[in-house]
């Protein structure tokens, strides 16, 4: 169990914490319209930051993103009290894009990125990129909790932020996801999600204190699609489930509530076929819009306000159900008593997150013996066999690989020869899927600009944009195998095989992971390109 020290939010409605929260409880929102925005032919609503904000919020040094992530955690450090200097503090980011507005003009690493941060506040170890779409700002904080009850770490500053420009909002709006007014979290009426900037910030602590206290976690994958959420919520149903939460415990469940008419859908078959029906349930999306990397700690950080103010949030926007799962949604600010909450959210690449937090928490410590064990290694680099060559030998049967891109053909055909030629024994469906590099997404990332780079030949491809994330190769290895354990992807300032088996460590004795599909998959092109994959088994 890991407890509380500080919060800091920053966004278009406040500073801190105290701002927005007093915003939200006013019922302002930060959404607004812009039509002709960045050269983009279609209208969309956003909550974006003004050219006011910006240059309060500007850091010497720093890109917009960076200075924005820095300010969120600059403040919650100072308010925490600890020396961010020490060995035993580690900073956690929580990310989808980055700097990706800069790509084309500058390097775009999000290592970099993350390491500027860290100096910057004088955060001394290696940090930790979270990359897994948009469950990463609550995936980040399972990463914290384990890290800190393995005594990797004493506190760990865990921040996610995300800021808009026209690679986000042109690829979302090439699926078909983007509506162009506020948007209306499980309405009748919803037309799609709006998207905001935002950075946010928890410093949690392995030191027992008397606050907020995370008492329980879960990742899970859908093995069903890399865009779309299973019909029947499965993925999200079983990390509710994994949280063991009474439901007449829990004030609220803080969803996802994108208002896209499938992801809602999911998570209102999700939440009633956990259990939790009669549990209020909330979105904040209509204030905020979707923040990305931000969005799982931003809502966790408010949630938590507003049970400290005994207060359930409405969520905005929300006048007529309009999914087929019964659930008690929560239009209006309504009052409770009690002292704890579940966050929930979901992904493109099939993930599904959440965690409980409460103020009045049990012991929740696990003693595990169990032993990891090490498979023999599969790896393949650059100059070998073309990726395709080995796809043809070594597999054959998936036409689906032609689809893919560079980062996650390299992980399918590694992962299939790992499993089937390497091991030759079955893993279990439960098997969890957990990757690192230090180049992210790359080489999708440059294909996409390519196709918005031209306003004159301005045709985003949804295809393209999906593969921007670099968690959907977890994705794609977890619907081949049917597995439907974690997937979780990491990106790190270089290879790191301490520090990554220090995450891997961490998983593993959690409890809930007996067995990770794992290792090192970068790919910038065809050219460079490595993959270092095992499986470990946590054996008793």
């Amino acid at each position: 169990m890991v407890y509380r020290l500080s919060d800091n939010v920053v966004s278009p409605l406040g500073l801190t914490t105290a701002e927005n929260y007093a915003a939200v409880k006013a019922g302002r929102s930060a959404l607004l319209r812009n039509d002709g925005l960045w050269g983009l032919a279609e209208p969309f609503t956003a909550s974006l930051f003004t050219s006011e904000q910006t240059a309060l919020l500007a850091v010497d040094g720093l890109t917009r993103f960076e200075a924005l992530a820095y300010q969120s955690v600059r403040r919650a450090v100072c308010d925490a009290g600890i020396d961010a200097a020490a060995a035993d503090v580690v900073l956690i980011l929580s990310t989808t894009k980055g700097n990706i507005e800069l790509l084309g003009q500058q390097p775009v690493s999000l290592s970099d990125s993350a390491g500027r941060i860290a100096r910057k506040v004088g955060v001394s170890t290696k940090p930790i990129v979270v990359c897994n779409a948009c469950i990463s700002g609550v995936a980040a904080q399972v990463l914290a909790q384990r890290l800190l009850e393995s005594g990797a770490y004493r506190y760990a500053i865990v921040c996610g932020a995300d800021v808009q420009n026209v690679f986000t909002v042109a690829g979302f709006q090439s699926l078909k996801a983007v509506a162009a007014e506020a948007c209306r979290p499980f309405d009748i009426e919803r037309l799609g999600l709006n998207l905001g900037e935002a950075a946010a910030t928890l410093v949690l602590t392995s030191r027992p204190g008397d606050g907020w206290a995370l008492q329980a976690s879960a990742i899970r994958n859908d093995a069903y699609h890399i865009s779309s959420p299973s019909k029947n919520g499965e993925g999200a149903r079983q990390v509710l489930a994994a949280l063991q939460a009474v439901p007449d415990e829990l004030a609220f469940i803080n969803a996802h509530g994108t208002a896209t008419m499938f992801n809602d859908q999911m998570e209102s078959v999700a939440i009633e076929r956990a259990g939790f029906g009669s549990v209020p349930v909330n979105g904040l999306k209509g204030y905020y819009g979707h923040t990305l990397g931000a969005a799982g700690l931003l809502e966790t950080v408010l949630s938590m306000a507003a049970a400290d103010d005994h207060t359930i949030i409405g969520t905005r926007g929300y006048e007529e159900r309009g999914v087929s799962g019964k659930i008690n949604i929560v239009a209006r600010h309504t009052a409770t008593d009690k002292q704890a909450f579940a966050k929930m959210i979901s992904g493109f690449g099939g993930g599904n997150a959440a965690v409980l937090y409460t103020r009045r928490p049990h012991d929740g410590r696990r003693e595990h013996a169990l032993r990891p064990v090490a498979s023999p290694h599969l790896t393949l680099t650059a100059g070998g066999p073309a990726l395709t060559e080995l796809y043809r030998q070594h597999v054959g049967d998936y036409p689906k690989y032609y689809k893919m891109d560079g980062l996650s053909r390299l992980g399918f055909v590694a992962s299939e020869m790992l499993l089937h030629e390497v091991l030759r024994e079955p893993c279990p469906t439960d098997c969890a899927v957990i990757l690192f590099n230090h180049s992210s997404s790359i080489a999708a990332d440059r294909k996409f600009l390519t196709s918005i780079a031209d306003r004159d030949d301005f045709y985003p491809s949804p295809s393209v944009f999906v593969y921007t994330l670099p968690n959907i190769v977890t994705g794609e290895i977890a619907i081949r195998n049917h597995f439907h354990g974690e997937t979780s992807f990491y990106v790190l300032p270089d290879k790191d095989e301490q520090l990554m088996q220090r995450v891997i460590g961490a998983t593993l004795a959690g409890g809930s992971v007996q067995c990770v599909l794992t290792g090192w998959l970068d790919y910038e092109d065809d050219e460079h390109y490595e993959a270092d994959l095992y499986i470990i088994t946590n054996k008793p």
